[in-house]
């Protein structure tokens, strides 16, 4: 549902930061290719081509007014999004108007502005992901001794801590964090390469100079932050690129998603409660309810995220030669929803991170209930200990496992413990020494230790990386 007459994606209306949203805004990409403009003409007028400053003037002065209306007058009329603003930006600024766009191919601007937007998106992702792993960490570090349920199979297992678990959510995450740092770190430019890959418009204008050809690309593509340029491209920078982003954009969705259903499980447990508002409503009919609905959203839009992986790898694999126009209205729907959903996501796990609530009274109850079943192998270990054999007694035990569940089932008193401390085969270890046995602490192994060595040894630095993409920016989106 939308509040207009028109439709408009949730993913804007509903989920998504301003700042990301920002990032993909028609204003922004106008005012990234009038830069990209800017920066073509001021490198070619350094290295010899008779471009007046009174061109680069008029260019600097129109950098964030473009009408986007006026732009898409000109669209209709010329069925091309660059020749309209081209068109556009020289009604405003007409003495750069003979030498704007100089030897560049359409795919100058919009391969390129793509790719400062997708390094930025990523960026911002990494600020987002650096706010969940700081909840994270401050709840492993708060309940790494709290002994709790884990579960194999969602069948109750060795205990673990509530820390410890959490901090396999961070290693998610972590691992997340990593890969968008490399995409970070080594996404080229497309920098500045004519109309097929072979930069022959560029040698052409610039006389024939190779090393001027190679420095017009050098210092265009640093005047945007980018290291270097993809070494050689068709008209397009191979669609790979993207590809790679979204597998780890889809990454994120795979570790909100293992988040969501690991508190949806617990939560229906009454372990672990995602925040909920003083007056929210869990349901219209019954006021009681208290759903995971932060969770399942953040289920509901991993799913979205991770499918939409398949639209870049697909697009990458059909390209023909050296360009074709089937990526274009793909490629105009995936990156801007992947790197909304990523945001959404991030804002979730976050919001959920910090503000989950632990019910340490549920959580000992739950041990307690299973805390004989958690004992036996030691049990097994005394009976061997006192003189019998260990076939049999694993024989003895295993049936009164299976059997008192059963039993308890049928209200028959007395649990496991009470049906071992009576069986001749156990004659040797009483109820007072089974139960000397049950204290959960020991039964943790080296979790608690676990939980503060990977926080010291790999996530405290790993946040120390991550420490210069901070962003504090969510005001107004509803989590």
């Amino acid at each position: 549902m939308t509040d207009g007459d028109r439709y408009e994606s949730p993913l804007g209306s509903r989920y998504a930061s301003p700042a990301m949203q920002a990032l993909w805004s028609g204003r922004h990409r106008a005012g990234l290719w009038r830069r990209l403009w800017l920066a073509l003409a001021e490198v070619e007028r350094d290295l010899g081509v008779p471009i007046p400053e009174a061109a680069l003037a008029d260019l600097r002065a129109h950098l964030d007014d473009a009408d986007l209306a006026a732009a898409r007058d000109h669209e209709r009329r010329l069925r091309h999004d660059v020749m309209a603003h081209i068109h556009h930006l020289g009604d405003q600024a007409p003495a750069a108007r003979a030498y704007i766009h100089l030897g560049a191919t359409s795919c100058y601007v919009t391969d390129n502005a793509d790719l400062i937007v997708l390094r930025d998106a990523c960026r911002l992702l990494l600020g987002r992901l650096r706010e969940v792993l700081r909840a994270l960490r401050a709840f492993a570090a708060a309940n790494a001794d709290l002994p709790t349920l884990a579960y194999t199979h969602y069948q109750p297992a060795q205990l673990t801590t509530v820390g410890k678990r959490a901090t396999l959510w961070a290693f998610d995450f972590a691992l997340d964090a990593e890969a968008l740092l490399r995409v970070v770190q080594s996404l080229p430019f497309r920098g500045c390469k004519g109309t097929t890959g072979t930069q022959a418009s560029f040698l052409e204008l610039l006389g024939d100079d190779d090393a001027k050809v190679h420095e017009l690309e050098r210092r265009v593509a640093g005047m945007f932050g980018f290291s270097e340029s993809v070494a050689v491209s068709g008209q397009t920078y191979t669609r790979k690129l993207d590809a790679q982003i979204l597998d780890a954009w889809a990454g994120l969705g795979q570790s909100a998603a293992k988040f969501a259903n690991d508190l949806r499980l617990l939560q229906h447990d009454g372990e672990i409660l995602e925040p909920a508002e003083s007056a929210q409503v869990g349901s219209s009919a019954m006021p009681y309810k208290r759903n995971p609905m932060r969770a399942e959203r953040m289920g509901s839009l991993s799913r979205y995220l991770i499918a939409l992986r398949e639209n870049t790898a697909y697009t990458a694999a059909t390209q023909w030669l050296e360009r074709t126009l089937d990526d274009s209205a793909n490629r105009r729907l995936v990156l801007p929803d992947g790197a909304l959903a990523a945001d959404a996501l991030l804002l979730l796990a976050g919001d959920l991170a910090r503000g989950l609530e632990v019910r340490p009274a549920t959580v000992r109850r739950n041990v307690e209930r299973m805390m004989p079943y958690m004992a036996t192998e030691r049990w097994l270990m005394l009976g061997v200990t006192a003189g019998g054999d260990r076939q049999t007694l694993h024989e003895v035990i295993r049936q009164h496992s299976w059997a008192a569940p059963d039993a308890e089932d049928r209200g028959e008193a007395g649990g496991l413990l009470e049906r071992l401390a009576a069986d001749p085969a156990l004659a040797a270890l009483d109820a007072a020494t089974l139960r000397r046995e049950l204290d959960p602490a020991r039964y943790v192994g080296r979790a608690p230790d676990q939980v503060r060595e990977y926080l010291a040894e790999h996530l405290d630095p790993l946040l120390s990386r991550l420490a210069p993409f901070a962003v504090d920016d969510a005001a107004g989106v509803t989590v």
